[in-house]
């Protein structure tokens, strides 16, 4: 998950695996609401994304997050990161 593409793709393979969301519906102008994904789902998601990369991510990077594209934006920022910032 190194650039947007790749994270947009990450985000949309764990959409439909954690939440069974179909991949064609994920965009980044995709809501959450659209997708019907709660904020305890999104917990859920950050946690794997968390445990893919190894990178903290705190809760309050995402309080602004209203479509997938805000969550690929925070993602991409958090990952490319050259240290982990605790």
């Amino acid at each position: 998950m190194n650039n947007p593409e790749q994270i947009l793709q990450t985000i949309t393979e764990l959409m439909h695996e954690l939440f069974e969301v179909d991949p064609s519906l994920v965009s980044r102008n995709s809501t959450l609401d659209e997708l019907d994904v709660d904020s305890i789902d999104a917990v859920d998601m950050l946690v794997r994304i968390h445990e893919m990369t190894g990178k903290r991510i705190r809760p309050g990077d995402f309080k602004s997050v209203v479509n997938i594209g805000d969550i690929v934006d925070a993602l991409d920022v958090i990952l490319n990161q050259k240290k982990d910032v605790s």
